[in-house]
Parts: C-alpha cells; sequence; structure tokens
C-alpha cells in the first residue's frame, strides 16, 4: 500500500519539506518543523477530490445571443408539428407505441422523404432483416428512396461503421430494447443494456450533429419499456396512440426541449402506409344530421391545435336490487364517478339504479378536464331522453360544490366550432360571444345547464 503523502511546515519561515528535521534548512532554526495536518494527502483523497485536477468550464451570460437550432422538414406536415417544426440536428427522439400501432411504417416513410429531399439517412433495425425492411418500404411506394439499410444489434459495429464514413443527417434506431452495449453484461432489453446503449447513441449523435431517432416499446400500461431514465436522456418524446382496430392514429408530443408539448399529429392507416389528416375534427364527429339522446360534441385542446370529438353517453335503468355497472372508454374513470356524485348531490339527479356507459368517438382519448360539463350534458341527456341541440357544443370544468368554472383558450375552442358549422356553446359564464362568433349559454352553476336540458324552470 502506497505511503500517504505528507508535508512539515517550519513556523518560523515557512519553508516546506517532505520529512521532518530538528533544524530548519532555511532559517536554521531549532524545535519549529511541525507537520500539516491539514494537508495530509492520500492517494484516496486525491481520487476523490473534485475541487481540483479538472479543466475549467466556459462560462457564458443567460442573455448571450444564440441561434436557433436549425430544422429539418419531415415532409410529412403532422409529424413536423409534433416535433414543432421538424427534426433538429444533434437532437435524440424516442417514439412509442403499441406493437403494430405504425412506428416503424412512420420512421420509414420520414425517412424515405427526408433522403429524396438529399439528407443522408440511414435506417438499422434490430427486428428485421435489411430484405423485410426493403420489402416494406416497396409495399408503401418507396422503393427508390436511397435509405442506408442496415440489420445489427451491435453498439459498437453500429458506432464504427458510421464513424468512418460521414454521419448521416438522420439516423434510425428500430429499436433500442433490440440494441447490445458489450461493456455491459446482461441480455439486450434489461434496464442497463438499455440505458448504456441509449447513451452511448446519443452521445455520437451529440458529437456528430446526426437527429437520432430511437424506436421504443411500450409495457401494457402504454408506457415505454425499459427505465424510466431513457425520457430524460433524450430531447423529444412522441408517443403513437390509437387502437389497432381503428383507422386513425394520433402521435402526441410528451416531451420536447425545441418545442411545445402536447402537440398532436393524426394520421390514417391505409394500405399505402399512414397518410395525414389534415382536419382531425371531422374524423371524431358522427353524422350531425339529427340530434340523438346522450351525444355531445366537445372542443377538446391538443397544443395548440383544437380537436372537436363526440361524447356518448347511455344511462340504462336496471331492476331493483341489480348491482349497476360503470364502463367508460377514452376517458378517465374516478372523473366520470365524480361527474355522477355532482349530479346527484348538487342536482337531484339519480343515477344509483342505472348503467352507466362513456364513450369517446372515434377511439380519441380526453384528459382535458374542460369536458366535464360536456359529459355532464351527454349524461343528462341519456337519462332524461332529451337530445342537445345538433349544432351546440359544450364545455367548462365542474368543481365538487357544482360550479361551472372557466378553462383556458376558449376562444380558439369557440372559433373551430364555428369553422365547422356549430351555432350554439353552453360554456361557463365568463366565457365571451365575441371571443368565438358562436351564441354563448352561460353557466356559472351545473344546476343551470341541468334546467335547460330537462327543460325545468
Amino acid at each position: 500500500m502506497a505511503k500517504p503523502l505528507r508535508r512539515y511546515v517550519c513556523q518560523s519561515c515557512g519553508s516546506v519539506s517532505s520529512k521532518w528535521a530538528g533544524q530548519c534548512v532555511d532559517c536554521n532554526e531549532w524545535n519549529t518543523i511541525a507537520e500539516d495536518a491539514s494537508a495530509v494527502v492520500t492517494p484516496f483523497r486525491a481520487r476523490h477530490d473534485l475541487q481540483s485536477g479538472g479543466q475549467p468550464v466556459e462560462l457564458v451570460g443567460l442573455d448571450a445571443d444564440i441561434p436557433l437550432p436549425a430544422r429539418m422538414a419531415s415532409g410529412i406536415a403532422e409529424l413536423d408539428r409534433a416535433l414543432g417544426g421538424g427534426f433538429v440536428a444533434g437532437s435524440a427522439t424516442l417514439i412509442g407505441g403499441d406493437p403494430g400501432i405504425g412506428k416503424s411504417t412512420l420512421l420509414l416513410q420520414a425517412a424515405a422523404r427526408l433522403a429524396k429531399s438529399g439528407r443522408s439517412v440511414a435506417y438499422v433495425s434490430g427486428e428485421e432483416a435489411a430484405d423485410q425492411v426493403r420489402l416494406r418500404a416497396r409495399r408503401l411506394g418507396l422503393g427508390d428512396a436511397p435509405v442506408q439499410l442496415a440489420a445489427a444489434t451491435s453498439v459498437r459495429d453500429i458506432l464504427t461503421t458510421f464513424g468512418n464514413i460521414n454521419p448521416p443527417a438522420m439516423l434510425v434506431i428500430d429499436s433500442i430494447q433490440t440494441m447490445h452495449s458489450d461493456l455491459i453484461e446482461g441480455a439486450p432489453g434489461t434496464v442497463s443494456q438499455v440505458r448504456a446503449s441509449a447513451q452511448e447513441l446519443i452521445r455520437f449523435a451529440k458529437e456528430r450533429g446526426t437527429a437520432l431517432v430511437l424506436v421504443g416499446h411500450v409495457t401494457k400500461d402504454g408506457s415505454i419499456a425499459g427505465p424510466r431514465v431513457l425520457e430524460h436522456m433524450v430531447d423529444t418524446v412522441l408517443s403513437f396512440e390509437g387502437e389497432r382496430s381503428h383507422q386513425f392514429r394520433i402521435l402526441r408530443a410528451i416531451k420536447n426541449r425545441f418545442g411545445g408539448t402536447d402537440e398532436i399529429g393524426v394520421f390514417a392507416m391505409e394500405e399505402a402506409g399512414l397518410s395525414e389528416v389534415a382536419n382531425p375534427s371531422s374524423l371524431f364527429l358522427t353524422d350531425r344530421g339529427e340530434a340523438v339522446a346522450g351525444t355531445v360534441v366537445f372542443p377538446a385542446l391538443e397544443g395548440t391545435r383544437p380537436v372537436l370529438v363526440e361524447i356518448q353517453a347511455l344511462v340504462v335503468r336496471l331492476a331493483s336490487g341489480a348491482t349497476p355497472r360503470r364502463a367508460v372508454v377514452g376517458w378517465d374513470s374516478g372523473r366520470l364517478a365524480m361527474i355522477l356524485a355532482v349530479l346527484e348531490a348538487r342536482c337531484g339527479l339519480s343515477f344509483s339504479t342505472c348503467e352507466v356507459y362513456l364513450n369517446i368517438a372515434g377511439g380519441y382519448r380526453l384528459s382535458d378536464p374542460a369536458a366535464d360539463l360536456a359529459v355532464a350534458a351527454a349524461l343528462v341527456s341519456a337519462l332524461s331522453e332529451q337530445p342537445v341541440p345538433a349544432t351546440s357544443i359544450a364545455f367548462g370544468e365542474i368543481s365538487l360544490s357544482g360550479e361551472v368554472r372557466p378553462v383556458s383558450l376558449a376562444g380558439l375552442r369557440l372559433k373551430e366550432a364555428a369553422k365547422l358549422g356549430f351555432e350554439q356553446a353552453l360554456a361557463p359564464a365568463a366565457t365571451r360571444e365575441e371571443q368565438g362568433g358562436l351564441h354563448i349559454t352561460g353557466f356559472s352553476k351545473l344546476g343551470g345547464m341541468v334546467d335547460l336540458l330537462l327543460r325545468r324552470g
């Protein structure tokens, strides 16, 4: 074991030596040399003292000018909307979704369009052979795109390949759970392997200016499989939502360091791949020719994009003694229970002997609290079998006291509804008609809307 480094200092003249002596060699004084205890430096201390031995870091002012990052438009407007304008050079993007939802199809289409625009694009698949990817591209009509394909799972091999050539403008890894780093023990897909592989790929992207796209598998509850830290390591996290039985897909931005979150892009799955949907409101609305009891249109807001969706409710009265059922698709079941409790406690309606079914049309998933008033209107309409006018929309947040609270960006919601031909809005009392051009029927209490729908008072 190495001896610790010691320092001896003369208390008279300050001379420093590496060993003790009775007389100082500089001032010739006796018995003035003492050990400097605070300066005892052991090999362990020298290795773990982080206050010295490093390289100075350049400090810049917060008010310093910096150019905005350049964007690479993918050629798919809905994808660029979710990304905030396109891919950023040197960024890392993680896209997750259920198996078969269309992640690989979307990225292959984006890679092909970028390659046709003159960008160098590489597509590395760890789940399919290169010939399989090539056949899928031909089915999509992208067989002539100059995309570089590879089938590999070793991170070392991938980085060695691209380290010896000019780095591509975009690199797609499908998927990160199949990648393997020989620096870490364990099978591909484990927590340590996913973290280590992603870290090396992201480091390569940052150093070489490549836009990295990682495909991630999801668990049964819809969250991205693997360590949660993977979402913190990347710059953008996209979630591909939708039911495989439905035609429509929603690409949602959960995290974006270069743009806004909660932006969505809407796609339709067709034989030729994923096609863009420019007007998503028309997809989630049925034919509004005749009013039907239990249906209400709600103007949802996804980022800066308003989307009109149809809320459907069904109330079935049961025989005495039967246990009622509550089923909800596309909304929070706890939120539904709260709305039912407020209707019973504050408005005098009884759902205790009724089965309640709630559905968001088109496979859409709502998380906006502004949907409370629309859900309540659909439930009251279904219970009384009195339809809400087909030209009406409803939005507003409901408190436990029965108060209808205002919501954000009401004018944007009203303008989207007016564009599609709606004429009336059931909204909080604070909403002004000049915000969207629709006739506003405002409510401060939930009981006022219930009285209007039931034609009471």
